[in-house]
Formats: structure tokens, C-alpha cells, sequence
């Protein structure tokens, strides 16, 4: 019987006249919890950047679906600056989701808790920015489409304002918003000049 002083002999051996290496890597609960979080966190990072921006452009994409045909304002000889129809979509696309990911970088910096005013407002441009198409294009209620296209302005500007504390990035993606709004206010404002509707 090999003693147990011998250094072919363990007691973990499982073939009797060979060691085995015995080393064993042990993994950091600690680490992995961390990873897992850090996984998880990005997750939920994703999720909710796809419901912010996802839920303002699927409403705008929606409107301009029921209510976008714009028939009257197709017809009507209009000045070499005026936007064709679907530039007016593309836009509205391209602001609500912008205004849709500066929102989300407001909420991600805390935001929305340090500055409880800001949602209303944010909600409220929303709402304003998706009445326009049927307000002006199908009803052709031109003279209150400009009351909304100044109070969305407003409203937009009040955001800017709120996310401009919070993260400057997030402010920035506003810009083009704000350059948006005031354009179709001028457009809009014109249509009433034009009398036409």
C-alpha cells in the first residue's frame, strides 16, 4: 500500500499512482452579482429608452396615417419656401423622436424627479405636436392651428428650458425641435394670409 508520505498518493486521486492537479478556480459571487446588475441595469436602460421614444413617434406615426392625406393644402399653389406634405411628416417623425430620446436622457439624469414640472410640460408638447395634421389638414381650422402651433412652441421651449439644467445633451436635441415648431408657425401663419382654407 503506497504511504500516504508518498507524492504519487492522494486522497483525491482517482487513479491510484497519478496526482491530478487540484487547483480549482473559484468565481467572486461578489463579481457576478455586479456583472448581473450592470447587465440588467443596460437592460432596463434599453427598455426604457424604447418606450420613450417609441411611444411619441408610433402617436405621430399614427396621425399622420389617419389623418395626413392633406388634400386641401396639396392643392394649394404654394410659395417655393412652403414644405411639400411629406416633409411635413418627416419632420414631425424625426421631432417626436427627438424630443422622445432628449426626454429619456432628462429621466436617466433624474430628471423628471428633480424637476416634477417638467413632465407636464413634456406631455403636453407631446399632445400639441400630433393635433396639428388634423386640426389644419382635414378640419382646415387654419386660425386655431396657429393658436397651437404657439402654444406648442411654448410648451417646447419650456422643456428645452428644463432639460437645459439637467443634461446639455439632452437640450441640444431640442434645438431642432423648437427650429421645427417655429417654422410650421410661420407656415401656418401664412396659410391664413393665403385664405386659403
Amino acid at each position: 500500500m503506497a504511504s500516504t508520505s508518498s507524492p504519487f498518493y492522494s486522497s483525491k486521486t482517482p487513479h491510484h499512482g497519478f496526482m491530478l492537479d487540484q487547483t480549482t478556480t473559484t468565481t467572486n459571487p461578489t463579481k457576478m452579482t455586479k456583472r448581473q446588475e450592470k447587465k440588467a441595469k443596460a437592460k432596463r436602460a434599453l427598455w426604457t429608452l424604447f418606450i420613450a421614444v417609441s411611444v411619441p413617434l408610433s402617436l405621430t406615426m399614427t396621425i399622420i396615417l389617419l389623418f395626413g392625406s392633406g388634400k386641401r393644402y396639396r392643392s394649394l399653389t404654394k410659395p417655393f419656401w412652403f414644405p411639400p406634405l411629406w416633409f411635413v411628416h418627416l419632420a414631425s417623425l424625426g421631432s417626436s423622436f427627438l424630443t422622445g430620446f432628449a426626454a429619456w436622457l432628462f429621466w436617466a439624469d433624474g430628471g423628471f424627479h428633480a424637476h416634477p414640472d417638467a413632465l407636464p410640460l413634456y406631455i403636453a408638447q407631446i399632445s400639441l405636436s400630433i393635433v396639428w395634421d388634423p386640426l389644419v389638414l382635414v378640419i382646415g381650422a387654419a386660425s386655431l392651428g396657429l393658436v397651437f402651433c404657439l402654444v406648442h412652441f411654448g410648451t417646447l421651449f419650456a422643456c428645452y428650458r428644463s432639460f437645459r439644467r439637467v443634461n446639455p445633451f439632452a437640450k441640444d436635441l431640442m434645438k431642432p425641435c423648437l427650429a421645427w415648431v417655429a417654422y410650421l408657425t410661420l407656415v401656418n401663419y401664412k396659410l391664413i394670409y393665403f385664405e386659403f382654407f
